[in-house]
């Protein structure tokens, strides 16, 4: 397949375009940049220069390839950026069988102990913006998949960072986010990549997925499998008020949200991970550096 690919430099967006080259698809990568179109064109793909909120310069890419992903995660104005995104591909794709896969979030879905890829999110004022993006793409005649990715981590990237990297108290123990005891749901940056790849090859619409590994785990135990490695000497809570001035409100209130999913629905697709939880990833990370 040809595929039109945003975000090919980014964390996620260049983890999916190294898949997708791999398994054997021609990528055309909007960039920005030469320095943009000399990377992805080193990773395999064609590189397209210029502005993907351009209506009138998309179309015609659009137009040419047999599906588009979008990856990409705009330092400013996303609301608008996803938005000329989505009008292009429904102008492009709707009516035919091209498949269009785009990037959500887990945390549009807020708290829950059990959350369901298909149910309607609840989210926080951080990305309240995304759902009526969303609902409008997945309302349309647009074989669209919208992928809400877990917290991703792998490639020492991340938001793991703000556990294993969080300051520390004078005693040098981690100060957690909030108590610590909210559960985040993961996914490996590689394994989520194959799941942009097989909701791309797949025949006709999937609606939203959760791209979970499975195993949420709560930030306190993401901090201990630091201390355990030596990395500090201890965790204590910092408190969710706290929290909140030392990251921002809207940011400390997403990421003081409880989730838990548990992937089945990306199961039945046949994707499994293959790469450990985070709890490994961060034994192993801090082990090597020793």
């Amino acid at each position: 397949m040809r595929i039109l690919l945003t975000g090919g430099t980014g964390y996620i967006g260049s983890a999916v375009l190294d898949e997708l080259v791999e398994a054997g698809h021609e990528v055309v990568a909007v960039v920005r940049s030469e320095r943009a179109a000399d990377a992805v064109e080193a990773r395999g793909a064609t590189a397209a220069i210029g502005e993907a909120t351009d209506a009138a310069w998309l179309a015609p890419l659009l137009a040419g390839v047999d599906g588009a992903v979008h990856a990409a995660a705009p330092a400013s104005d996303a609301a608008a950026f996803d938005t000329a995104i989505v009008d292009a591909v429904i102008e492009a794709f709707g009516g035919t069988d091209r498949r269009y896969v785009h990037t959500g979030g887990i945390w549009a879905y807020g708290a829950g102990d059990a959350l369901d890829d298909d149910a309607r999110p609840d989210a926080p004022a951080l990305v309240a913006w995304r759902v009526p993006i969303e609902e409008r793409l997945l309302e349309a005649s647009v074989s669209a998949t919208v992928i809400a990715p877990g917290v991703v981590y792998g490639d020492e990237r991340g938001l793991v960072q703000l556990v294993t990297e969080a300051p520390r108290d004078a005693d040098g123990r981690i100060l957690l986010i909030g108590d610590g005891e909210q559960h985040w749901t993961w996914v490996h940056v590689g394994d989520l990549a194959r799941l942009y790849r097989i909701a791309l090859e797949h025949d006709g619409a999937l609606g939203r997925l959760i791209g979970s590994d499975g195993t949420p785990t709560t930030v306190r135990a993401v901090a201990e499998a630091v201390v355990a490695q030596g990395g500090a000497n201890g965790v204590v809570a910092e408190g969710a008020d706290a929290s909140r001035s030392r990251l921002g409100a809207e940011f400390a209130g997403a990421l003081l949200l409880d989730q838990q999913a548990d992937g089945a629905k990306v199961r039945a697709l046949g994707w499994l991970p293959v790469h450990g939880s985070v709890i490994d990833e961060v034994v192993g990370r801090e082990a090597s550096a020793a």
